[in-house]
């Protein structure tokens, strides 16, 4: 089983031509997700060979969809350009469009998340890795040889922090990983991953990564405590940022006690999350409970 993505999603990519588009399109046609093509208005009717495929270019992701049957959108395209991509693929009534693009303007991706109101497409990110459900299919840029199939279910706010989990829980191995994207406003959060990893029979367990700065931990804690039957184990990245100081990768403000990754541990740990003060720290948590069942 797995949550969002599996082996039989068909996937496209709006900015398949492009260097990154091109380049990524390479590596999840390596890690055998089926990719049926991409989307460039300027290229449509042409054709491009990426890892050993030749994949059509369509002029619009509704064009895409109808030709091949895709239910699953990868958006590389430039910041200026990813609203009006996610728009057009919510438009064409895609599943799930995963939204790699960092540095969109916030403004952007909040009419975005109000546009999705009452459509039946998922979105994931902007500014994220991306979904993998190792052995089946990849959607996004995380590099696929790291972990194998297992009952672990993981949720995080950053891209190179769902890198390192993985590695370090390659022993045990993954149902579907999905990096959610550290943006003040995502499509996908915590909270949603969680619900759709207590539905999946695989899923045994769940490792959730967050970071300093908005309120998001702290409210996937109270569902945690209201709705989550299995275990649980977190790591929040930022224990030794300074207080009052905007940091980069979250665009948040850590004001107080608010926001901060002590605050974040506490709400956790007080429905009985364990929560690592290391990204290692926390796969150990996670390995005794795997073992001790």
């Amino acid at each position: 089983m797995s949550i969002y993505l599996n082996k039989d999603s068909k996937i496209i990519v709006q900015g398949m031509t492009g260097g990154m588009g091109s380049k990524h399109t390479t590596l999840m046609v390596e890690a055998g997700s089926n990719i049926v093509g991409g989307v460039n208005a300027r290229k449509a009717g042409t054709t491009v060979e990426l890892g050993g495929k030749e994949l059509p270019v369509f002029g619009s992701v509704e064009e895409a969809m109808k030709e091949t049957g895709a239910d699953v959108s990868v958006v590389f395209v430039p910041p200026a350009f990813t609203k009006d991509a996610c728009i057009e693929a919510v438009d064409a009534g895609i599943g799930l469009l995963v939204v790699i693009t960092e540095g969109v303007p916030v403004q952007d991706t909040a009419q975005v998340f109000a546009y999705l109101e009452g459509k039946s497409t998922r979105m994931i990110g902007p500014n994220c890795p991306g979904v993998i459900t190792p052995e089946e299919s990849l959607a996004g840029i995380t590099p696929h040889t790291i972990a194998g199939k297992g009952p672990i279910g993981l949720v995080s706010k950053s891209g190179t922090l769902t890198y390192q989990m993985m590695y370090e829980l390659r022993d045990y191995g993954f149902t579907t990983a999905i990096g959610i994207g550290g943006d003040p406003i995502i499509g996908t959060t915590h909270i949603d991953a969680l619900k759709a990893f207590e539905e999946d029979p695989e899923t045994e367990a769940i490792v959730m990564i967050g970071e300093i700065g908005g309120d998001a931990e702290e409210r996937a804690a109270a569902y945690i405590k209201d709705n989550v039957t299995k275990p649980v184990v977190g790591y929040v990245a930022g224990f030794t940022a300074p207080e009052g100081k905007t940091m980069g990768h979250a665009g948040a403000i850590v004001s107080g006690s608010s926001g901060t990754a002590q605050a974040k541990k506490e709400a956790l740990e007080a429905v009985g999350v364990k929560v690592g003060k290391t990204p290692s720290e926390t796969a150990q948590l996670m390995r005794e409970i795997l073992e001790s069942r």
